[in-house]
Order: structure tokens, then C-alpha cells, then sequence
């Protein structure tokens, strides 16, 4: 099957960029790029002023590393939030997910990743000495674990419990009313919320 020609080749670097966003293939990019160029030219330049924008100004949070528009983000500067409770995740998709469930009401801490040898990532790419930072400081009494049940992250759990054993903390670690080997992001809102509603402690088994 050739490759589709293109009557411009402003068009064709146009449709190679958006096919280089992830689950967008060549057709969707190429439907999104006539879409646009239909549209005022006003509404694609504030299009494009955004994403600009976004990428020049976004900021990750010095005390948690989920994404920002200031150093603190809302939540961690947020004083009705449970300051002794830290949930700990993998991404800020998990934040958000998590937050959807309105059933969580501490803090959290973004790891960046889970460990994955295959793919080259240790404990040293992760936001994880930052973490035992936090716990050092003395203010934390509980850290939920709140990760992909899978490998990688059963991995980065253990690893994360052996990292605080030495703090007079509780270290919990979600229900697994979540499928193992579900991403956590991908879950129904109910059942991650009953999963932390529902944690239990973890004894590193």
C-alpha cells in the first residue's frame, strides 16, 4: 500500500506532527490539520499560542511534582488538605484520576515513573528520594502506595517500603478491588475510590 501524496508540503509536515502524538494516526492527523485550516486564522494562532504557552510556563510542584502554574500547586498549598497523608503515584494522570473519586483528601507525591528494568528506569530516574525528604521532615504519619498493580509497580512498592521501614510511619497500600495488571489511570472512578477508601497496610511481602 503506497503512502498517501499530499498536494503541499506545508500540509505534509502539518499531518506528520500531529501523527507524532500518541493514538493519533495518519488519517485523525490529517482530518485535525483540514480542520484547522478551515478555522479563522485568529482562533489557530490562539490554537498554537497555547500550546506555546503551556509548554514555556507549565511547572512541576517542589513539594509533590504534580504539574503547576506556580511552584506549590493548588492542592499541596491547599490548608483544608490532610497534610499527614501522602499518597504516592506514578503520574499526574493518577493524581487526576484519584481526585475524580473525591474520596482521598491528603497529599500526594508523583514518582515520575515506576522502576522498570526492560525499559531502563531505576530507582535513581524517580522522584523517590525527594519522598523520603518529606517523610524525614517528621510531619508524615501515613504514606499510601498507589500504584499500578503490576510488576513494575509491586516493584517500585517493595522498593518504596524497604526505603521507609526505618520511619515510625504506617505505610498502606491500596485494596486491589483493581484488577492486577490494570493501569490505574484506566480504572472506573468507584472502584478506585473504594480501593482507597479500602487500603491495607503494606508488609512488604
Amino acid at each position: 500500500m503506497t503512502e498517501q501524496q499530499y498536494p503541499s508540503q506545508l500540509l505534509e509536515q502539518a499531518v506528520q506532527q500531529f501523527a507524532s502524538l500518541p493514538g493519533i494516526g495518519r488519517k485523525t492527523a490529517l482530518r485535525l490539520v483540514l480542520h484547522l485550516l478551515r478555522q479563522n486564522t485568529d482562533d489557530v494562532v490562539r490554537f498554537a499560542d497555547t500550546i506555546s504557552t503551556m509548554k514555556r510556563e507549565v511547572k512541576h510542584c517542589h513539594v509533590c511534582h504534580n504539574i503547576s502554574d506556580t511552584d506549590t500547586c493548588p492542592i499541596c498549598s491547599d490548608p483544608r488538605r490532610d497534610a499527614s497523608t501522602v499518597c504516592v503515584v506514578e503520574n499526574i494522570q493518577d493524581v487526576m484520576a484519584i481526585e475524580n473519586t473525591q474520596q482521598f483528601h491528603g497529599l500526594y507525591h508523583v514518582l515520575g515513573g515506576i522502576i522498570s528494568p526492560m525499559d531502563g528506569i531505576g530507582p535513581s530516574d524517580l522522584e523517590i528520594e525527594s519522598l523520603v525528604a518529606r517523610v524525614a521532615l517528621g510531619n508524615i504519619q501515613e504514606v499510601i502506595l498507589a500504584l499500578s498493580p503490576t510488576m513494575e509497580g509491586d516493584t517500585t512498592s517493595f522498593y518504596l517500603f524497604r526505603k521507609l521501614a526505618s520511619f515510625n510511619i504506617k505505610v498502606s497500600i491500596i485494596a486491589r478491588g483493581i484488577a492486577v495488571g490494570n493501569e490505574l489511570e484506566y480504572t472506573d472512578e468507584v472502584t478506585l475510590g473504594r480501593s482507597i477508601l479500602n487500603r491495607t497496610p503494606f508488609d512488604g511481602k
